[in-house]
């Protein structure tokens, strides 16, 4: 007898919650970046206000794009995580397409693929 394919739910329970997990991840660290923009920005009007030296934005100028290209850095990571985990489903969900079954008084029919049939290559010939 012929059956459906179950979906692992338990397999797709945990693709779920690790894509959750990554994009809680992203959207912190963009928070993260935004305000450490905002604070570098404020520093920046504060030297232009003449309340700290240049030396001391120059050292924050070098804090902040060690900081900047962490955060891109786990951004980027965390994206291409989501990207595998988002293929993985995508495979577990396709497999769920269903099987034609056809009822018949002689029984259920199909259920089976059908058999793709090779393409023979011919060789070129030289000239």
């Amino acid at each position: 007898m012929t059956q459906e394919k179950k979906m692992n739910e338990e397999l797709f329970s945990k693709l779920h919650k690790e894509l959750t997990i990554a994009g809680e991840l992203i959207r912190a660290r963009q928070e993260e970046k935004q305000s450490l923009l905002d604070e570098f920005d404020s520093e920046c009007k504060r030297f232009f206000f003449g309340k700290i030296s240049e030396k001391s934005l120059a050292s924050s100028v070098k804090k902040t794009n060690k900081e900047l290209k962490r955060l891109d850095s786990e951004i980027r990571n965390n994206i291409s995580r989501t990207r595998h985990v988002t293929n993985k489903t995508a495979g577990l969900v396709s497999a769920q397409a269903p099987k034609s079954f056809r009822a018949t008084l002689s029984g259920i029919n199909g259920g089976e693929k059908a058999k793709k049939h090779k393409k023979k290559h011919t060789k070129k010939k030289k000239r």
